[in-house]
């Protein structure tokens, strides 16, 4: 696989789960660089559509990292224990796909992975 220099993450504000998915994603992508975009909860935002300046904000943030830094994936990521999305697992992982179609509504030519970080603080790659 070749090196991409950057990827980027569409994730909570958490700190608990920024170093796990950073690592994750470099490893993943053989990355140097990851843009983290972050909202408490963004899942819930992209799914249900239910603020639009947020939305805007990640979608300007968004097109930084593709068109300035060259980013060619996004990950999508939730997790357990979100205080701005208190949802069970299931809900959650439903929620993404919603998310992931908005994003894609979006136009940006990148590829998506939804990523969960579970209560272990690891991070799942979901299919």
């Amino acid at each position: 696989m070749p090196l991409r220099k950057f990827v980027t993450a569409i994730n909570c504000m958490d700190g608990r789960v920024q170093e796990p998915v950073i690592a994750y994603l470099k490893n993943r992508f053989q990355a140097e660089f990851v843009d983290m975009i972050t909202e408490p909860g963004p899942i819930k935002c992209l799914a249900e559509n239910d603020n639009h300046h947020i939305l805007e904000s990640i979608r300007q943030k968004l097109h930084i990292s593709h068109h300035t830094h060259g980013s060619q994936v996004v990950a999508l990521v939730g997790h357990h224990d979100c205080a701005g999305h208190k949802v069970d697992r299931e809900t959650k992982l439903g929620l993404m796909e919603k998310a992931e179609a908005r994003l894609r509504e979006w136009g940006f030519n990148v590829d998506y992975i939804r990523l969960y970080v579970n209560d272990a603080w690891q991070v799942e790659e979901i299919a």
